[in-house]
């Protein structure tokens, strides 16, 4: 098996996921992933497909994120490992689905219209 590459979306945040067999080396920006996202919730879920699918220690992971905050980026190699995983075995997909792991979260931050606060909120109106 040669180096399998996916991408992975959430709000403005871009990952970049290349896999190949190894014996579970995972590093993000050329650090080691417990480096880069150092709480536990984080870390638990970039290991989360390999968790559903059993297949801890046997991928090596080489990943390069950017954009948005580092929740947005930890959901984005999320959903990167997880096409990844499907384009190896198809069989994979009936574990990852039910979860929602395969699923792009399309929601993103509403743009500042003019003539207006915010997106929603307006300039204080008066009266007279």
């Amino acid at each position: 098996m040669d180096t399998v590459h996916t991408i992975g979306r959430r709000k403005t945040s871009i990952a970049r996921i290349f896999i190949s067999k190894g014996k579970g080396a995972i590093t993000v920006n050329k650090k080691n992933y417990t480096d880069y996202f150092p709480t536990p919730t984080l870390q638990y879920k970039i290991q989360q497909p390999f968790m559903l699918t059993s297949t801890e220690g046997n991928y090596d992971l080489n990943i390069t994120v950017k954009g948005g905050g580092t929740n947005g980026q930890a959901e984005a190699v999320r959903l990167g490992i997880s096409r990844a995983l499907c384009k190896i075995n198809e069989e994979f997909r009936s574990e990852l689905k039910p979860e929602g792991l395969l699923t792009r979260d399309p929601r993103m931050v509403e743009r500042k219209k003019f003539g207006q606060k915010k997106a929603r909120k307006k300039f204080q109106f008066s009266k007279r």
